[in-house]
C-alpha cells in the first residue's frame, strides 16, 4: 500500500521506551545528559542488587508495568528488547527524574542504592536473567499519598464522579461539561490492578433478569471479539498471537467447537469482514504493526491461504489497532492511538498523524485521516447498522487529577478533531500545553457521551439480537478495561449507551456488568471485548481472569 499525500502516516516509527515518549535511536534516552550515560552502575553484577530490586519494583512500579515489565496501554514494555542499547546510568536518571506529565513519577526520594536496585532488576529483567514479580511480592505502594485502591474508608466520591463502589448494574450516570473540575484538583494516582484469581464465588453481576454463565476458559489474554455472518464467534487471542474461532452453544452454555484460524500474528486486536454482508471473502485482523487478511468463505475454521500485507502501522505506545468498514464497503477504517500521554506532535515527530481514525479505500490502500485528536480509538471502533454513522470508544490523558479527562463513546464527525493534545472535551486547554493552538479551540468536538475519566474504554457493539428486552434493540454495549491513574479504583464492567432507538445519544449511560472488582479492591477480571452471539446472548472478553463470559436473558 501507499500513504496518501494528504497528512501522510509517517513509514517509519521511533520506537517508545520506559516511558511515552518516542525517540530516535541516536539520541540519549529521554534526553538524558552525556553524564548520566556514562555514569557506572556501582551494583553491576551483584545479585543482591537484583533480588532488592525485585521487591523495590513490585511495590513501586508494577502497578503500571505489570509483573513481567509488559506494560499496558501506553505504558510501554520493559522488555522485548525494549532496554537492550539503554545504558544504566540514563535509566537511573529517568528513573530520579520522571517525566510526571506522561505518568511516570519521580522516584527522587528512594534512596541512591535502592533506585540502582531498580536498574539492575529491570535490565535483569528485559535481559531474560531474571523472573517477573509474583502476587506475594506484590505490594504496591501509593507514593502519591492517596487512599489505597479499596479503602472502605475513602469518602465517597462527588457525582456525577463514580467509582467501583458505586457501580451497580442498571444505575444511570450521565456527566456533562459543566461537571468539570480544574485540573490537578486531586493528584495524580499511581493505582494499577495486580490482578488476583478469580474467588470461587465470584461471578459478574447483571441487572434483574438477566443470567451470567462462564463460556469459555483457559485463554491467553482475550481481547476484540467479533461474530462472522454465519455466527462463528471470531477471538483475537492476543498474548497467544493467534485468532480463535468458537461455534455453537451447548446446553450448558459452553462452545460446541473451538478452533484456531491464524496462528503466529503480532498481537493481534481487530477482526473485521470484508466485503459487509452476509457472504464475506476475506477477515481482516490488526497486528500492533500492520493491518493484514486472510481470506475467507462462511464456516472456515482455518485460515486456507496465508496473510496478505494491507498496510503498516506505528508500533510502540498504544498498541492496539480496530478496523471497520463503512456499509457499502467503500471505507476501511482504522484506530491509531496516540505513542503517549500528552506529548505534542508539533515537538516530537513520533507522535505525527498518530491519535487519528485513518481511513482508505479497500480496493487500493491509502490511508489518510478521517478524524484527528482522537488519543486513542484503537479500543474500539464500530458501525452503527441503523445510520451507517461510526463510532469510537477512547482512552482519554491521564495525569491531570481523579476526574480527568473523561474517557468518551461518540460518533465521528468526517474531519472532526476531538482535542488531543493541547485541547480537551471541548474548548478545555491542557495545562501542559498552555496557549498552543489557539487556533484549535474552537474546533474541539464534544463527544456524545463522557464516560469515568480513566475507564480504559474498549471495544463497543450495537446490540442487533431479539432477546433482551425490547428497550436494548440498537444500543452500544462497552467493556470499560478499569482504571490506573485514580485513587480508587473506576471502571472493570460492561456499561449500555441507550441510543433511543433512532441512533443518537443524549450523554448518559448504564452500568450494565460489574463485579470484576472485589470490596477490598482487588481485581480478577478486565472487560475487552463485546459482541453479540446468534441467540441474542452476549458475549464479553475479559483478559483478568482470561475467560469469556455469557450473558442471557432469562426474566427471572
Amino acid at each position: 500500500m501507499r500513504w496518501s499525500a494528504q497528512r501522510i502516516v509517517p513509514a517509519v516509527f521511533l520506537l517508545s521506551l520506559l516511558s511515552f515518549s518516542l525517540y530516535a535511536a541516536d539520541k540519549n534516552f529521554h534526553d538524558a545528559p552525556d553524564s548520566a550515560k556514562a555514569q557506572k552502575n556501582p551494583y553491576e553484577g551483584q545479585q543482591s542488587a537484583v533480588d532488592a530490586g525485585k521487591t523495590l519494583y513490585a511495590r513501586n512500579c508494577l502497578a503500571c508495568h505489570g509483573k513481567t515489565g509488559q506494560g499496558t496501554g501506553n505504558v510501554p514494555s520493559l522488555v522485548d528488547g525494549k532496554l537492550k542499547s539503554v545504558a544504566p546510568g540514563e535509566v537511573f536518571w529517568f528513573v530520579t527524574k520522571g517525566d510526571t506529565d506522561n505518568g511516570m513519577p519521580s522516584w527522587a526520594f528512594l534512596p541512591e542504592e535502592k533506585r540502582w536496585q531498580i536498574v539492575n532488576y529491570v535490565q535483569a529483567l528485559a535481559s531474560g536473567k531474571a523472573s517477573g514479580v509474583t502476587n506475594s511480592a506484590a505490594t504496591p505502594s501509593h507514593p502519591t499519598n492517596e487512599p489505597a485502591s479499596g479503602s472502605a474508608s475513602a469518602p465517597a466520591p462527588g457525582g456525577p464522579f463514580t467509582d467501583f463502589r458505586y457501580e451497580i448494574p442498571g444505575h444511570t450516570h450521565k456527566i456533562t461539561v459543566a461537571d468539570l473540575p480544574q485540573p490537578y484538583a486531586t493528584k495524580s494516582a499511581e493505582n494499577g490492578p495486580d490482578v488476583v484469581a478469580r474467588p470461587a464465588n465470584a461471578m459478574p453481576i447483571a441487572p434483574a433478569g438477566f443470567k451470567v454463565d462462564l463460556y469459555a476458559s483457559g485463554l491467553d489474554s482475550p481481547r476484540w471479539m467479533v461474530t462472522a455472518p454465519n455466527g462463528d464467534i471470531f477471538l483475537a487471542e492476543s498474548g497467544g498471537k493467534h485468532i480463535r474461532i468458537f461455534r455453537g452453544v451447548t446446553h450448558d452454555g459452553k462452545p460446541e467447537q473451538s478452533a484456531v484460524f491464524a496462528e503466529g500474528l503480532n498481537r493481534p486486536y481487530g477482526i473485521t469482514f470484508y466485503p459487509p454482508g452476509p457472504d464475506p471473502q476475506w477477515v481482516y485482523v490488526g497486528n500492533t504493526n500492520e493491518i493484514i487478511r486472510f481470506p475467507y468463505h462462511n464456516g472456515d475454521l482455518k485460515a486456507t491461504g496465508p496473510a496478505q500485507h494491507i498496510a503498516d502501522m506505528p508500533t510502540g505506545g498504544h498498541w492496539t489497532r480496530s478496523i471497520a468498514f463503512s456499509q457499502d464497503g467503500k471505507k476501511m477504517f482504522v484506530a491509531v492511538g496516540s505513542g503517549s500521554n500528552v506529548d505534542d506532535p508539533d515537538t516530537h515527530p513520533g507522535e505525527k498523524d498518530r491519535a487519528d481514525i485513518l481511513v482508505c479505500d479497500p480496493a487500493h490502500c491509502e490511508l489518510k485521516v478521517y478524524a484527528y485528536g482522537i488519543r486513542n480509538a484503537g479500543g474500539g471502533i464500530a458501525i452503527d447498522p441503523q445510520t451507517g454513522e461510526l463510532w469510537c470508544s477512547v482512552n482519554e490523558r491521564d495525569a491531570l487529577g481523579d476526574n480527568l479527562v473523561p474517557d468518551y463513546i461518540t460518533h465521528v464527525q468526517e474531519g472532526g478533531f476531538y482535542g488531543w493534545p493541547w485541547w480537551y472535551i471541548g474548548p478545555h486547554q491542557d495545562p501542559r500545553h498552555a496557549g498552543k493552538h489557539p487556533e484549535l479551540k474552537d474546533k474541539a468536538i464534544v463527544p456524545d457521551v463522557l464516560l469515568q475519566p480513566h475507564n480504559a474504554s474498549l471495544e463497543i457493539t450495537f446490540y442487533q439480537g431479539s432477546k433482551f428486552p425490547s428497550e436494548y434493540k440498537g444500543d452500544i454495549f462497552a467493556a470499560e478495561h478499569g482504571s490506573w491513574n485514580k485513587a480508587v479504583r473506576t471502571g472493570y464492567e460492561v456499561i449500555r449507551v441507550p441510543l433511543h432507538g433512532d441512533g443518537h445519544a443524549t450523554g448518559e449511560y448504564q452500568d450494565f456488568l460489574t463485579g470484576f472488582v472485589l470490596p477490598d479492591g482487588n481485581v480478577w477480571g478486565r472487560p475487552v471485548g463485546v459482541t453479540v452471539a446468534p441467540d441474542g446472548s452476549l458475549l464479553v472478553s475479559d483478559d483478568g481472569s482470561n475467560s469469556v463470559w455469557r450473558v442471557s436473558y432469562t426474566g427471572k
